[in-house]
C-alpha cells in the first residue's frame, strides 16, 4: 500500500494536461527502467511510454494500460490543470503492479507490456500509441478506471465497465451578409444555425438504447451589431450505447442540417472529430478480470457489468485492432463527488485494490 500511495501522493502534484505529461510520463519511464523493463519513451513523437518484459518463453503479449493526462480546470479565472478523472491513480497502480509482477518472478511466458498512454481527455492519446506500434503485437490489453461511488461502492469492482460511443459533430452555416436595414439582401447565419438546432432535436431512434445529441457550442459574431451575419458554428455533443447507434445518428444529423439550412438559402458544412467508439469486450477478458476481482475481493465484491454514457479512449484499440482481446474493470472507491468536478475525492485504500487485481489478471495470463 505504501508504495503504490506514495506514487499517487506525486503525481497528484504534477498534473498536466493531454500530450503535454512531460514530467509525469520521465518519471513513469524512469521508474520502469529502475524496475528491469526496456522502455521506450515519447512513442510516435509525442508523450506515450511503453515498458516491455520478455520472459524469454514462446506465450501471448499482455498489455496493461493507464492513462495520464489530467484535465484543464477554470478556477478563479485561470486554466489549472488537475487530477479529477484519476489518472494519476490508474498510472500508479498500473506502475506498481508492473514493479511486482517483475520482483515476483511471477510470469513464466510470453512478454508484459506496461502502456503510459498520453491524451485519454482529448481523444487522441490511444490513437497516438496505435500509430507509434505500441498494439502491433499484443495479444489482449487490459484497462480499469475510477469509478463514483453511485455506480460502484468501496469494496467491490464491476469486470466490464461499458463506455458509449462519444463524437463531436460540427457544423459551419454559410449564410449571405448583408446591412441590418436591408436583411432581404442576406441569409443570416443565426437564424439558419438555429433552425439546424431545431432540426436535429426531432431526430428520432430506437429509444430502448442509450443516445443523446446536444448542442454544446454555439459562435456567430459579424463583428458589428447592425448586420446581418454570415456564417455560424455549432458544435453538438453525441452519445451512443452502440457503435451502429452512433453511425445512424451522425447520419441523420448531418442530413437534418444540410436539408434545414439549404431551405433557408444557406449552406452547411458538416464534419465530425474525436470519435471515442462504444466498448467492445471479449468473454475471456471478462472472465480473467471476474476471477481476478472475486480473488482479491470475494464473490462479494464482484459488480454487475456497468453502463456509462461517458467515453474512454481505450476502446480505439479494438476498432482499430478487432483482433486484441480486450478487458477494462471499474474499481469502486467511494468517489465523490464525481468524475471531471475539480473537487474530485477517494479513498485511497482502493489503490492497494486496484493493484492485486492487476497481478492477479497479470499472473493468471502469463504465470
Amino acid at each position: 500500500m505504501s508504495r503504490v500511495l506514495d506514487l499517487y501522493n506525486y503525481l497528484h502534484t504534477i498534473p498536466e494536461l493531454g500530450m503535454q505529461e512531460r514530467k509525469t510520463s520521465a518519471f513513469l519511464a524512469d521508474q520502469l527502467e529502475n524496475a528491469g523493463y526496456i522502455v521506450t519513451r515519447n512513442i510516435n513523437n509525442a508523450t506515450g511510454v511503453m515498458g516491455i518484459y520478455d520472459t524469454g518463453i514462446t506465450g501471448p503479449t499482455l498489455a496493461l494500460r493507464a492513462d495520464m493526462d489530467a484535465l484543464g480546470h477554470m478556477i478563479n479565472g485561470s486554466l489549472c490543470a488537475r487530477h479529477s478523472c484519476g489518472h494519476d491513480a490508474h498510472s500508479s497502480m498500473v506502475l506498481t503492479a508492473a514493479e511486482n509482477l517483475m520482483q515476483s518472478h511471477a510470469l513464466k511466458k510470453g512478454k508484459l507490456k506496461i502502456l503510459f498512454q498520453p491524451a485519454e481527455e482529448l481523444g487522441t492519446g490511444a490513437i497516438s500509441l496505435l500509430e507509434g506500434g505500441a498494439l502491433d503485437d499484443v495479444d489482449m490489453v487490459l484497462g480499469l478506471h475510477l469509478r463514483p461511488k453511485s455506480e460502484v461502492p468501496l469494496g467491490q469492482a464491476t469486470p466490464a465497465m461499458y463506455h458509449a460511443a462519444s463524437q463531436r459533430l460540427k457544423a459551419v452555416v454559410h449564410g449571405t451578409r448583408a446591412h441590418g436595414a436591408r436583411p432581404h439582401l442576406g441569409v443570416n447565419a443565426i437564424e439558419a444555425a438555429s433552425l439546424a438546432i431545431m432540426s436535429v432535436a426531432t431526430i428520432r431512434m430506437d429509444p430502448n438504447i442509450s443516445y443523446s445529441i446536444k448542442p454544446t457550442q454555439f459562435d456567430c459574431n459579424s463583428g458589428v451589431t447592425n448586420a446581418i451575419p454570415d456564417e455560424a458554428t455549432i458544435i453538438w455533443d453525441v452519445r451512443a450505447e452502440q457503435n451502429d447507434i452512433m453511425t445512424n445518428l451522425l447520419t441523420k444529423a448531418k442530413q437534418a442540417i444540410e436539408n434545414t439550412s439549404l431551405s433557408m438559402g444557406a449552406a452547411a458544412d458538416v464534419s465530425w472529430y474525436n470519435l471515442v467508439p462504444a466498448a467492445v469486450y471479449t468473454d475471456d477478458a471478462i472472465a480473467l478480470y471476474t476471477e481476478a476481482i472475486e480473488a482479491v475481493l470475494g464473490k462479494k465484491g464482484i459488480c454487475d457489468p456497468g453502463k456509462t454514457a461517458g467515453g474512454e479512449d481505450f476502446h480505439n484499440f479494438i476498432l482499430q485492432k478487432p483482433q486484441i482481446h480486450a478487458g477494462y474493470f471499474g474499481l469502486g472507491c467511494d468517489l465523490e463527488p464525481g468524475l471531471h468536478h475539480p473537487d474530485m475525492h477517494f479513498n485511497t485504500t482502493a489503490l492497494a485494490t486496484g493493484t492485486a487485481i492487476l497481478e492477479y489478471a497479470a499472473k493468471k495470463y502469463l504465470g
